[in-house]
């Protein structure tokens, strides 16, 4: 190898470990604080492992007692997706009907924009979780409210009936994110599309189906997998509104986990429902993608 080439490659080696050296501050906290936890709970989760004692091998135990011998892990998941089915559509419906609102030309709107934003912020907050309870409770606000009406309240948040619905209420009045990024898409479609199809006579209802939607799609393809993940991951609100109850009515699969990992220590079996959520919101994903062929448009494909 002659001169030429020893400093070629001496040069390409030099920067490439230059740039290693400039990102090993995140390979160093990704394999450290991701990569080496996750590959350990690989291994618990096939594994009795209670945190004070060592891991003993058990096979696919752990997972052979969720789905045959579990009846609280059935029902977590059973009222996760139910949360998730109701919570993600009414939230994107509301959000982008709030987007449709505040895409205007009006004096003031940016106020306005920040002004209804700004409860999202704040939304997943344990003090905001601790004012919906006081809300919803038997001698909260929306009681006294009602009061006033000659209405005789109940204790939403005590009764099996209607206390999911209140965590889905205070997901939806999270709307904030979603709302941005609906009004940003918004913001990308031709105004000309809607003046032409104004002039051949299309209706506000038409145009929104024929035009709004189409162009939005992608958008709401990725509102759609933000929300969804993060809902599947329902855990601060319904540990400090209901705390899983009444009657496990909002026992969510994370707040079953957080019991048996940090309340019994029972790491490994925490582990391997921690795998399952894992792939069940991987699939749910997948699904969410697989169907975007026949929905979602891009121009930029013929519609496909």
């Amino acid at each position: 190898m002659n001169a030429g080439n020893k400093l070629f490659y001496w040069k390409r080696w030099s920067t490439s470990i230059a740039g290693y050296l400039f990102i090993s501050p995140w390979l160093l906290g990704f394999f450290l604080l991701t990569a080496w936890p996750m590959i350990q709970s690989f291994y618990y989760s096939f594994t009795d492992y209670v945190l004070l004692d060592s891991p003993r091998w058990l096979g696919f135990g752990n997972y052979t007692k969720m789905f045959t011998d579990d009846p609280k892990f059935i029902g977590s998941l059973k009222v996760t997706l139910l949360f998730v089915s109701f919570s993600v559509p009414l939230k994107l419906a509301f959000a982008l009907l709030v987007a449709m609102l505040l895409n205007r030309n009006l004096k003031g709107m940016s106020v306005y924009r920040t002004i209804i934003y700004f409860p999202s912020l704040i939304g997943a907050s344990v003090a905001v979780s601790i004012l919906w309870s006081n809300i919803f409770g038997m001698d909260g606000l929306l009681n006294q409210l009602l009061g006033f009406l000659s209405i005789e309240g109940k204790s939403w948040i005590g009764n099996p009936d209607t206390a999911l619905g209140t965590l889905v209420l205070l997901v939806v009045w999270q709307f904030g994110s979603s709302m941005v990024i609906f009004l940003a898409g918004l913001k990308q479609i031709p105004v000309e599309l809607y003046e032409a199809a104004s002039m051949d006579g299309a209706r506000a209802i038409s145009r929104f189906f024929r035009i709004t939607l189409p162009m939005l799609s992608p958008v709401i393809l990725f509102n759609l997998v933000l929300q969804t993940i993060g809902s599947f991951q329902m855990f601060t609100q319904a540990y400090i509104v209901t705390k899983g109850g009444p009657i496990d009515s909002t026992y969510m699969f994370a707040l079953y986990l957080y019991e048996k990992a940090f309340a019994r220590l029972e790491m490994g079996y925490a582990s391997a429902m921690a795998w399952v959520f894992l792939l069940l919101m991987g699939a749910v994903t997948a699904l969410v993608f697989a169907s975007s062929e026949r929905w979602v448009f891009y121009e930029s494909e013929g519609g496909k």
